[in-house]
């Protein structure tokens, strides 16, 4: 709030804060000011303008600051502002310019005609009055004192009064006669010429009277700026100003809107209080909206934690995948070198060995040619000459050629996986959109209860490709087309209504602009053998009370209610009972199955979206569009079960009381999907048993009485 109790000009709080025709504040020392300022007074300066005071002792005896000097600033018909320690600097904080530093020296010439607000820059103009003819602030004046009371207060150490000087010797210590706003601290008159003297760096501290005096009227009615002697009586709604009683008798204001002052404040504060609740509804949607702003920062975290740790683990098998084809062709070329190497040394052992046996015979023939024994040469000439031949036939062409070349028949053509690689980034999302990939099924997250079933899916985290909605199809539970019982952009669906003691399948597929992705794999889904269910309190009557987890119902009133099952049917076989805890005063209870909108506000059966047996303390009817038949005799009372069978296989609806067939099949030929249904009024109280199985022996039915 202290931003709000600052005057634009000096930056300290208001003191006598005047309100300008625009509605903004301003101190009486800064608007005196700013009127000197104005720019057609730059040249003329007023005549009230004394000059500088030479003695700067002399100034501080006058109050610290010169407030005789501060009071010759006035316009004329101005008063003595009281606050004699105002000094005005160059610039305030907010930058606004006020006086310059050095003495302004003094002018002829007419005062100031107008004021500029030095926040919205408006000039407003002044009459014979000069400021005096503005508004005075005294609300906001109160407030200002209130807060300094408080904040000097708080920052006072000193257990004593705060209307008593801080740095007094005698005791007790001499009142306060002004609070300088930047130290904090309480002078009288003595220590605040000793101690706070109105030059070197105290020069441009804020004086004001001590929060132990206060200025204002003291509770008094505020006094009329054109009458002084009369207080403000009405509210002039054309002018908006508050007048007097002379301001009406004397016709300024006979045409205007005039309204007595209290009903204009109280309206006025209505108004106010309107604005200040929808201000107040802004800010709690501005509170709201950090609290998102801050979940959004925890999800951004946490989407970064798992976008990380799915990108390190995708580089990481990325790396995997390659290591390991790094070994398969470090297999491949070992396996070359070592055939290569071995046919290399298979051909030097084998040239080796020809070698050696040619170069034998080689000698051998040169040892035989030495000889001088023509006969014995002869002997063994024509073996050695086909020797030498043959030995000669191994040398073919290519014998002396290696079979293998240095050379490796192996190309690997990285440079495709290696600008993959480079292309490898987040950019790709900018990339031309194909079709959706596969859904991943959260088999973690899919269950059948009853007849429903519940399936969850979720996409990969680094998906290329946006995902607009899914398609969910399911079968008919027999083997049959799928079709889709879903189409949406939520990951979780459950599908109701489907029927018991069945195996669906189920898959999912993703789509955007352009087109279908691929299927996920099936998921395969078992529905209960037998039906659980409750009471359903949501399509109840609202006479209806339910309790024991929904088991148990009764009723407020003493017309027939309808109450419905959770569980839906289309197929199967069915069977429950309902335990008669209460019966009173001998009523017509009704059990048996319904459409999802039948009538709720009277017995079950009367229309056509039922199908009941109702049953007093004698005898029962079956009764469907209003519609009575098969009369039985046999009713309950307190403590009777009554048993209901729904073969959606024989299309036919069958009732038990006490374990005893009532009559024969209530009614044939019923198809379509129903739930079961129950109708009472406050006489009684039922309890409902599910999970039940069929009954299997059935005793003799009673005969009908005609």
């Amino acid at each position: 709030m202290e931003e709000e109790l600052k005057c634009p000009v000096c930056g300290s709080l208001y003191r006598e804060p005047i309100i300008l025709p625009c509605s903004h504040n301003v101190c009486l020392p800064c608007a005196r000011t700013i009127a000197l300022r104005t720019p057609e007074s730059d040249r003329r300066l007023p005549p009230l303008l004394p000059p500088p005071d030479p003695d700067p002792a002399a100034a501080a005896a006058a109050g610290g600051g010169g407030g005789d000097h501060a009071d010759k600033l006035s316009l004329p018909g101005d008063t003595d502002s009281g606050y004699g320690s105002y000094a005005p600097s160059l610039k305030s904080p907010t930058g606004v310019r006020v006086l310059p530093l050095g003495p302004v020296p003094p002018a002829p010439g007419p005062a100031a005609s107008s004021l500029t607000c030095p926040q919205c820059h408006r000039s407003a103009s002044l009459d014979h009055r000069g400021l005096r003819g503005f508004q005075r602030n005294r609300l906001l004046e109160a407030i200002v004192q209130r807060y300094q009371r408080g904040s000097s207060s708080s920052s006072s150490s000193s257990s004593s009064s705060s209307s008593q000087c801080q740095l007094c010797d005698r005791s007790p210590p001499a009142p306060a006669a002004v609070l300088c706003q930047q130290c904090r601290a309480l002078y009288c008159a003595a220590c605040q010429l000793r101690c706070h003297p109105a030059r070197g760096p105290f020069a441009t501290h804020r004086l004001a009277p001590p929060p132990a005096c206060p200025r204002g009227d003291g509770g008094k009615a505020a006094a009329c700026a054109e009458h002084e002697a009369e207080s403000y009586s009405a509210y002039c709604a054309s002018c908006r100003a508050p007048v007097c009683r002379r301001c009406l008798e004397e016709g300024g204001h006979g045409q205007h809107d005039v309204r007595a002052l209290g009903a204009a404040w109280k309206q006025h504060k209505a108004q106010l209080s309107q604005a200040l609740n929808g201000v107040s509804d802004k800010a709690k949607e501005a509170k709201e909206f950090l609290v998102q702003l801050k979940n959004l920062l925890q999800q951004i975290q946490e989407n970064g934690l798992d976008y990380e740790a799915c990108l390190v683990a995708q580089c990481d098998a990325l790396v995997d995948a390659l290591t390991r084809q790094k070994a398969k062709l470090l297999t491949k070329v070992t396996k070359e070198r070592e055939h290569k190497l071995k046919v290399v040394w298979d051909q030097i052992n084998h040239c080796t060995l020809k070698l050696r046996q040619s170069t034998g015979l080689m000698e051998y023939c040169l040892e035989v040619i030495k000889e001088n024994d023509p006969s014995g040469f002869l002997q063994i000439s024509d073996a050695l000459i086909k020797r030498v031949q043959v030995s000669q036939e191994q040398w073919v062409k290519g014998a002396l050629e290696p079979k293998v070349s240095a050379e490796f028949d192996l190309t690997l053509d990285s440079e495709p996986l290696l600008q993959s690689i480079h292309q490898l980034d987040f950019i790709q999302m900018k990339f031309p959109i194909t079709v959706p990939p596969v859904p991943l099924l959260q088999l973690e997250k899919c269950c059948t209860r009853n007849n429903s079933v519940t399936l969850a899916w979720r996409m990969l985290p680094l998906s290329h490709n946006p995902v607009e909605g899914y398609i969910l199809e399911l079968d008919d539970g027999d083997g049959g087309q799928f079709r889709e019982v879903y189409v949406g952009k939520e990951t979780l669906c459950t599908i109701d209504g489907l029927h018991f003691n069945s195996t669906y399948n189920a898959r999912v597929k993703a789509f955007n602009s352009s087109g279908v992705g691929p299927y996920s794999k099936t998921v395969i889904l078992q529905t209960s053998d037998v039906a659980w269910f409750a009471f359903d309190p949501s399509s109840a009557h609202r006479d209806i009370v339910l309790s024991n987890d929904n088991q148990t119902a009764t009723c407020n009133s003493y017309d027939d209610r309808v109450v419905l099952g959770t569980a839906a049917f289309s197929k199967g076989v069915h069977y429950w009972e309902l335990h008669v805890d209460r019966y009173d005063n001998h009523p017509d209870p009704a059990f048996g199955i319904a459409r999802i909108n039948v009538v709720k506000d009277m017995m079950l059966g009367k229309d056509d979206k039922a199908w009941a047996m109702y049953v007093d303390n004698n005898r029962s009817w079956f009764m469907h569009c209003n519609s009575h038949t098969n009369r039985t005799e046999g009713g309950v009372s307190k403590g009777a079960t009554v048993g209901v069978l729904l073969d959606l296989n024989k299309r036919n609806l069958t009732f038990y009381i006490n374990g005893q067939q009532q009559g024969p099949p209530a009614f044939e030929n019923v198809e379509g999907v129903f739930m079961p249904a129950l109708s009472l009024n406050r006489n009684v109280q039922v309890t409902l048993h599910t999970g039940l199985d069929v009954p299997q022996c059935v005793k003799q039915p009673k005969l009908p009485n005609n």
